[in-house]
C-alpha cells in the first residue's frame, strides 16, 4: 500500500501489464465476453487471449462493460483493505460506457472519494495512463492534483494500431463499411488511432501489413515531436505477431534522429481478450506518452 493510501483501479481494456499491476497493487475490473450460447466470461480471468482466439474462427462474440455491482465491490474491497481514496482509470468514454458507470458508482460511495479518469484511449496507451497514475501516487502527488494532471496526460497520450483482418473492426463499428470494402479489395491496412474526443479514427491507410506497421512508427514519432521532451513508449502484440524487437528498434532509431529521449524501459504488453474481440487475432499497437515528471 502506498503512503497516501490511494488505491488505483482500472478495467481490463487498458491492457496494463500484469507484472506492473501486481507490483503496484492495481486492481482491474474485467469486461465481459459473451457468446451466443449464453456463456459469459470475465476477460483475462475466465477466458485467456489464447482461448478467445481459438473460438473466433467459429464465432465473434460481443463484449459488455463491468456491472455496477462489480465496480462497487472492487471499490469497497479497496476501502476494506485500508485504502482511503481511489483513482479509477478507464478506457475512452467514447468507446465504452465503463467510464460513465464508474462515475455513477463513485458518486454513491460514502466516505471513500473516487477520481474517475477518462483516458480518451484504449488498450496499452490507456495502460500508460494507469501506470502513470500509480507512479504519481507513489511519488507523492497530492490527491487534489491528480485529476488535472492525469486528464492533461490522457489528452497527450496517443495510440496507433493495425490489424491484418478488418472484419472485426467493421463488426464493432470501429471503421466504416467504405473503409472495410476498400481495405479488403486493395489490401489496405488502416492505422487506427483515438481522436481528441476518444473515438476511433483512421490515421493512415497503408497498402499491406508491413507498410501498415511502418506507418504506425511514423505516426508515433510524429506525435512524439509535438510533445517537447522525453517520451514513454509501449509496444503491444497479440500472440503470434511478435514485432516487439522490430518496432522498438525502429522507434528508438527514428526518435534518436530527432533528438528525442526514450524513458526506460519501453513497455511490452500483450492484448487482452476483450480487445481481441474488436480487433481480431492479429493486432499490433504502439502507444506514446510524454514524460510527466
Amino acid at each position: 500500500m502506498n503512503e497516501q493510501r490511494i488505491a488505483i483501479l482500472t478495467d481490463t481494456g487498458t491492457n496494463t501489464p500484469a507484472d506492473f499491476m501486481a507490483a503496484h497493487d492495481i486492481r482491474a475490473v474485467a469486461l465481459r465476453i459473451n457468446f451466443s450460447d449464453g456463456t459469459s466470461y470475465r476477460s483475462g480471468e475466465d477466458i485467456s487471449a489464447q482461448e478467445l482466439v481459438a473460438r473466433l474462427s467459429h464465432e465473434v462474440p460481443s463484449t459488455s462493460l463491468p456491472s455496477p455491482e462489480q465496480i462497487r465491490e472492487a471499490l469497497e474491497q479497496a476501502h476494506a483493505d485500508g485504502y482511503e481514496r481511489a483513482v479509477f482509470v478507464t478506457v475512452s468514454a467514447g468507446l465504452s460506457a465503463t467510464n460513465q458507470t464508474v462515475h455513477m458508482v463513485a458518486e454513491q460511495m460514502e466516505g471513500f472519494p473516487v477520481l474517475v479518469i477518462n483516458t480518451r484511449s484504449i488498450g496499452p496507451a490507456a495502460g500508460l495512463v494507469v501506470m502513470a497514475a500509480a507512479q504519481m501516487v507513489e511519488e507523492g502527488v497530492p490527491f487534489e492534483h491528480l485529476e488535472r494532471r492525469l486528464d492533461e496526460l490522457s489528452r497527450q497520450t496517443r495510440v496507433f494500431f493495425s490489424t491484418k483482418t478488418l472484419t472485426y473492426l467493421r463488426k464493432g463499428g470501429r471503421i466504416s463499411e467504405a473503409v472495410y470494402r476498400l481495405g479488403s479489395f486493395l489490401d489496405i491496412k488502416p492505422v487506427i488511432t483515438c481522436d481528441k474526443a476518444g473515438y476511433c479514427a483512421v490515421a493512415n491507410k497503408a497498402r499491406g501489413w508491413k507498410r501498415s506497421l511502418d506507418a504506425q512508427v511514423t505516426l508515433a514519432v510524429k506525435h512524439a515531436t509535438t510533445l517537447r521532451g522525453a517520451v514513454r513508449l509501449v509496444v503491444a502484440c497479440s500472440e503470434g505477431n511478435d514485432h516487439f524487437d522490430e518496432l522498438e528498434a525502429k522507434l528508438r532509431t527514428q526518435l534518436a534522429s530527432k533528438g528525442i529521449e526514450v524513458v526506460e524501459p519501453v513497455v511490452r504488453s500483450a492484448i487482452s481478450p476483450d480487445l481481441l474481440v474488436h480487433s481480431g487475432p492479429d493486432v499490433v499497437t504502439i502507444g506514446v506518452q510524454p514524460d510527466w515528471h
